[in-house]
């Protein structure tokens, strides 16, 4: 229990920078025939120098993703602004396009990676929305760092959640504008619920990381060995057993290493890793994902526009079905995103933010959070 409140105490640090780091994942379709499935390979041959010094990856269905290293915000928007480009251009004649949505709904779920870690997640997320999770899902995600008030920025992070999830619903499915927060949340809630917020964060996380279940456990001897992967020779684990009974499902005590794996297995919608990954955004479009980055982070590190934005969210406070099912055309949530855009706006030039950015923004507010659209809304005639 002390090892893992210590490991939870360490998940948040103050700081005294205010960087933005943030990853973005697209699904990258065939220009011309898109329900064909595109090979990681034919992607990854058409990348080009990534002059903005992000770093391409792969995630396990084929999307690609772009995380640019933790910068202030104009640095780390202008340097993603510079990748995309230069992936779009030379996309543009291999064949491929980016997505501009969250969730495929042209191609079935295929997974293209075959590590033992997505081997084992596959397992034990199951299906359908396993599957559908890690194949056809695509998100952009926004760490910030925590400040000199790490409990200020976790609770303005989880009480605005909803509300920015309506505002950037963008994957409708079944009736849903975010069918990719349905997606998730109809995996383990143990991993993907929100953690408690509100009380001292650093226990709430420990309690989380004691009661989600255990994906799997590592075969030590694989690791001494040099295994490339942490989860070469991993056995998952399907009975429901939570990580604190870890010792009984291993038969060993758990290490520092076991906890901090097991906390990689995690994916609230927030997630503390010495700072704050925002996971519950829908990816957007090329032109449209600055939004999301400069809005957040606006929100969280602006006491100014945090505090009116708190009093704009309360009433929807907890809402994250409600947000991820009707998006902004539930009323409460279309409120207080007007409220919410508003102060981000306010906030971003004391922020650095260039005009450009602002007038995006403001551009973003007026076309989907003043008419109650969600970007959902606009799919119809897009991959």
């Amino acid at each position: 229990m002390t090892d893992v409140e210590a490991f939870a105490r360490g998940c948040f640090q103050r700081t005294e920078t205010d960087r933005v780091g943030v990853e973005l994942e697209f699904l990258v379709f065939d220009a011309e025939t898109p329900t064909r499935q595109v090979p990681i390979a034919r992607v990854a041959d058409a990348l080009p120098p990534l002059p903005g010094g992000s770093r391409a990856t792969f995630e396990p269905g084929g999307q690609l993703e772009l995380a640019a290293p933790p910068l202030s915000l104009s640095q780390a928007v202008a340097g993603l602004v510079a990748d995309l480009d230069a992936v779009r251009l030379a996309f543009s004649g291999a064949g491929l396009v980016l997505g501009g949505r969250a969730l495929d709904q042209l191609r079935p779920p295929r997974r293209q990676l075959r590590l033992p870690r997505y081997d084992a997640m596959a397992a034990f997320l199951g299906l359908p929305y396993g599957r559908l999770m890690m194949c056809s899902t695509a998100s952009v995600q926004v760490n910030l760092d925590f400040g000199a008030h790490p409990r200020a920025r976790w609770n303005r992070a989880h009480l605005l959640g909803p509300v920015l999830v309506a505002a950037f619903a963008n994957s409708p499915r079944d009736g849903w504008m975010s069918g990719r927060q349905a997606v998730w949340h109809h995996l383990d809630r143990t991993r993907t619920a929100p953690v408690a917020s509100g009380g001292d964060p650093a226990a709430e996380w420990a309690e989380y990381l004691l009661d989600a279940r255990l994906m799997l456990v590592r075969d030590r001897a694989a690791e001494a060995r040099g295994a490339a992967d942490g989860a070469v020779g991993c056995r998952v684990v399907l009975d429901g057993s939570p990580y604190r009974d870890f010792a009984r499902v291993a038969g060993r005590p758990p290490t520092g290493d076991d906890l901090a794996y097991h906390a990689t297995t995690l994916f609230p919608p927030v997630r503390p890793r010495g700072w704050m990954e925002t996971r519950y955004l829908d990816a957007q479009g090329p032109d449209d994902w600055p939004v999301c980055v400069a809005v957040l982070h606006a929100l969280v590190t602006d006491d100014r526009a945090g505090d009116t934005a708190l009093d704009a969210a309360w009433p929807v406070r907890g809402a994250w079905t409600r947000a991820a099912r009707f998006g902004l055309a539930e009323p409460r949530l279309r409120r207080a995103a007007e409220t919410c855009f508003r102060a981000a706006a306010e906030a971003l030039p004391r922020l650095g933010a260039e005009p450009w950015l602002v007038d995006r923004v403001d551009m973003f507010a007026a076309r989907h959070i003043e008419p109650g659209r969600s970007p959902a809304l606009d799919l119809e005639t897009r991959v």
